[in-house]
């Protein structure tokens, strides 16, 4: 497709009013408001393409039974993804999905300032005239956006955009195209099949010596295109122009100065009197690019790439054996409801996954975005066979947490344990990194008392690891009868939707106390549920009206009981105040508030990075001993503002989970403009060494001066390895081009070790006090000495075991090899994911320490759904990054490395 058929009449427009003023237009940048305020970054570029291409796609596309929307709705102000979603899919229409997805292009676009091996790589940055090299890299990142995109990846797809997109916008800052006097994009960057133009010969000179800071006229007058080196290598040849500041040491050697327009400081960018003009054609192209890939994908793909809608998805995963028939059928009953009634809807699902299970099978997966293929598909599913258990639950629960869309809800039908429960920290990691909540619904089946054997009778813990991944997902597990399933089923239809959960203080039952929570005014529906063997219980509204657990309409709302669970739905519109539920059970006894509201919260960790693109480096965990900060973005602002200020939060709150000890309280400080909804706060490292898991918390006020409180969906644990993983370098059983660079956390994992290859560990971002020394480790091979390397259990405690249980002294340590002919057992290398530890020489060198490589590998090779990395089971699509394994010091200080390779 020619340059000149994607439009650009649209971004053109809107671009003029938003470049008009850095400080205040563009979408402000975690990065920028910490390190180079005032300036235009790579996330402000494609925060603000990325709306404008959807915006156009708004425009030309007319929402179903709603007015179109108009451009001159939109000239004048700032583009906002709240703004543009209630105006598309009506008032409230929550955007928390499309801004997530965004935050995938952008962090990613941002880290190829900060990953070693991207960060200095000249045809990553059209640096050191490599600018034939570098759009071959850049046309050659799209084209593998495009595939994983079409494949189904888009996790992958968004990250290879974001490369794709950060090399395009380095063109126009690190390149002399601004200074030829060009007003519009390259017409031929993103096409290889043209000449990108007269290129600059090497034996050229290009640049005059500039002893200043700042360099307006160093280039000499020539009409070639040109760019800067930077650093050593290249090494850059006599005459020609560097790419400058004060971290470039090519700077220092004549002739002097540099060309880059990175920022608008002096300091960092000689040509820093041009930042506006190179961000201008920047916006242009990466609008360019964007359009590009909507011809390619259309409408839908493009949708899905940046999940532009306001509904989640519905996941099931069912159990099909023969005793499962009330419960499929309640899964069917409940799928109709939710596609007849959201259909053609804005909060119809946008994605549709099903994946059955029985012993020994899983699978395989089905995914549409129909509705009609999937109520089709869901309708032949038949309980057949079976009749015993344990089956392959977490199986078939991992497949389609591989296949189902970040922020999403999936639903578990069985009445049986897992017969693969060593996979639980692998599936609770996976649940965090998708960002999935899980809900189980377990049944008993009484006419299968006498084949299949009672939950009272057996041990309470086979069903424990359905409880580790409701944890870690922030779901729940719910247990009821045959009876109940088709009531207690409509749990799914309630979680279709933009909920929040409220925290309870304290979060668990404790006799004699009562369960408090806080409403504000922009909640609405709010539920409670509670689950047990419940004798009594009573909710007390603010005002100090009361109601107990009888059925029906009551002084605060309807309440249902479906057998050992209830459900109380909240008259609307609830009463503002401080609630309380009190409990009088026996038991595990669960309680569950929600509410949907369209004020929520999304965010993620950061570590400052100095040199040439300071900034924070983004993180998914925080890093034990780092001084980390984090980073909040909050949705919905302007739709829960009614009248007065804006709401705002002021402080976030670390919690201990599942006690809910709050272990610190940190404020919030806002960046930029308040209707941007940007929060930091800094973590001080003391903070951040609990070893369990936390949540976070956060409190402020409404724009009546009302309490607020909101909690992250999910918990967060503290990882005390970070290992970065350079580009060019494939994983084990890799097919396709090498994998991109990234950063890697260690924590709990579950892949067994594989012998791949030897790496040399090296000290990051020094000074790091108590670091240790270089080390060379052979991945996936297990020795001892050098770091402790712990056993996964449900908590990456070193003490306990592979199935979350605790070590006696007597007992082996199952992160040990086991005895000499004992073969490998439950806790061994066949049923355990455990690295182990033993001696294993390397050229003479002493024994080095040795972690798994397991899920350090990334998703990255054929683009689709087959496995890319690491093994498969059964069809099982191998595992993502961000599933973590266990490493820390053995002196327990933080550690951080890069890694470079050996084979």
């Amino acid at each position: 497709m020619p340059a000149t058929d994607v439009p650009l009449a649209l971004g053109a427009v809107l671009l003029l009013l938003q470049l008009l003023s850095p400080t205040s237009a563009f979408f402000p940048n975690i990065w920028s408001l910490l390190a180079a305020p005032g300036s235009v970054t790579h996330q402000d570029l494609t925060e603000a393409a990325a709306l404008n291409a959807t915006l156009q796609l708004f425009l030309e596309r007319p929402p179903p039974g709603r007015p179109p929307l108009r451009l001159e709705d939109f000239l004048g102000r700032t583009l906002l993804a709240d703004d543009l979603f209630a105006s598309y899919f009506g008032p409230g229409s929550p955007s928390r999905r499309f801004r997530a997805a965004l935050g995938e292009v952008s962090r990613a676009n941002a880290a190829q300032d900060f990953l070693p091996a991207a960060r200095n790589d000249p045809d990553l940055h059209f640096d050191a005239e490599r600018l034939g090299q570098g759009r071959a890299r850049l046309v050659g990142a799209l084209r593998e956006a495009l595939a994983a995109a079409q494949a189904g990846d888009h996790a992958l797809a968004r990250q290879r955009l974001g490369a794709a997109l950060h090399a395009l916008q380095d063109f126009y800052s690190h390149s002399n195209w601004v200074e030829l006097g060009q007003q519009r994009p390259h017409p031929h960057l993103l096409w290889p099949r043209q000449e990108l133009g007269s290129l600059a010969r090497v034996g050229d000179p290009t640049c005059a010596d500039c002893e200043e800071l700042s360099c307006p006229g160093n280039l000499l007058g020539f009409t070639r295109l040109t760019s800067g080196y930077f650093g050593t290598y290249p090494a850059k040849p006599p005459g020609k122009c560097s790419h400058g500041g004060r971290f470039d040491q090519s700077s220092s050697q004549p002739p002097r100065g540099g060309i880059n327009k990175d920022s608008t400081a002096p300091g960092f960018s000689p040509h820093h009197t041009l930042h506006l003009q190179a961000a201008k054609l920047a916006l242009l192209a990466s609008i360019q690019a964007f359009g590009l890939l909507r011809s390619r994908l259309g409408d839908r793909g493009f949708s899905r790439l940046l999940d532009i809608t306001p509904a989640s998805s519905l996941s099931f995963v069912l159990d099909t054996t023969g005793s499962m028939g009330e419960e499929i059928n309640a899964a069917k009953t409940q799928a109709r409801h939710i596609v007849e009634q959201r259909r053609g809807g804005p909060m119809e699902p946008a994605h549709y996954v099903l994946v059955p299970f029985h012993d020994p099978g899983f699978g395989p997966v089905f995914t549409t975005s129909d509705p009609d293929s999937f109520w089709q598909q869901l309708n032949e599913i038949q309980a057949v066979g079976g009749g015993d258990e344990p089956e392959m639950s977490l199986s078939a629960l991992e497949l389609a947490l591989l296949h189902t869309p970040p922020l999403s809800d999936i639903f578990v039908f069985t009445d049986a344990s897992p017969k693969d429960a060593f996979l639980t920290p692998r599936v609770g990691a996976l649940a965090q990194e998708r960002r999935c909540r899980v809900t189980f619904l377990v049944t008993e089946d009484p006419s299968q008392g006498q084949r299949r054997v009672r939950r009272e009778v057996l041990s309470p813990l086979r069903f424990e690891p359905y409880e580790v991944v409701a944890l870690a997902s922030g779901g729940e597990v719910i247990f009821t009868k045959d009876q109940h399933i088709r009531d207690v089923a409509t749990v799914v239809g309630d979680s279709v939707a933009d909920l929040v959960v409220l925290p309870l203080e304290p979060p668990v039952v404790v006799p004699g106390r009562p369960l408090v929570f806080t409403v504000d005014g922009l909640l609405r529906r709010v539920t409670v549920r509670i689950h047990g063997e419940v004798r009594s219980f009573r909710i007390r509204s603010p005002a100090g009206a009361s109601q107990g657990q009888e059925e029906g309409q009551g002084p605060l709302g309807h309440t249902r009981r479906f057998g050992q669970f209830w459900m109380v739905s909240i008259n609307d519109p609830p009463q503002t105040g401080t609630w309380e539920i009190q409990v009088t059970a026996e038991g595990n006894t669960r309680v569950r508030v929600q509410a949907r509201t369209a004020l929520d919260f999304l965010f993620h960790f950061g570590i400052p990075v100095e040199g040439p693109h300071p900034g924070l480096c983004p993180l998914t965990q925080p890093v034990a001993g780092l001084r980390t900060q984090l980073l909040v973005e909050v949705t919905g602002l302007h739709s829960s503002r009614r009248q007065g200020p804006l709401p705002h939060f002021s402080h976030v709150v670390l919690r201990g989970v599942p006690e809910g000890a709050e272990l610190g309280r940190v404020p919030l400080e806002p960046r930029g403009a308040p209707e941007r909804g940007l929060l930091v706060a800094s973590l001080p490292p003391p903070l951040l060494s609990t070893a369990g898991p936390f949540s976070l918390e956060l409190l402020g006020r409404d724009g009546g001066g009302r309490d607020l409180h909101r909690a992250a969906p999910q918990p967060c644990t503290v990882v005390p390895v970070l290992l970065e993983w350079p580009g060019g370098v494939p994983g084990p059983g890799q097919q396709g081009p090498p994998q991109p660079p990234h950063r890697q956390l260690l924590g709990a994992s579950g892949s067994r070790p594989q012998d791949v290859g030897q790496l040399q560990l090296h000290p990051h971002l020094q000074p790091l006090q108590g670091s240790p020394g270089a080390q060379r480790v052979r991945l996936g091979a297990p020795v001892a000495g050098g770091p402790r390397v712990g056993c996964p259990g449900l908590r990456g405690d070193g003490d306990r075991g592979c199935d979350g249980s605790r070590s006696q002294t007597s007992a082996p340590d199952p992160c040990l090899p086991p005895a000499p002919g004992a073969g490998p057992g439950p806790t061994g290398p066949a049923r355990c994911p455990c690295p182990l530890v033993r001696p294993r020489p390397h050229h003479g060198q002493p024994h080095p320490p040795s972690l798994p490589f397991g899920d350090l590998g990334q998703g990255w090779g054929r683009a689709g759904r087959q496995p890319l990395v690491g093994h498969s089971r059964r069809g099982a699509a191998a595992p993502r990054p961000g599933l973590l394994v266990t490493a820390a010091p053995k002196d327990g200080s933080p550690a951080l490395f890069s890694i470079s390779p050996r084979w």
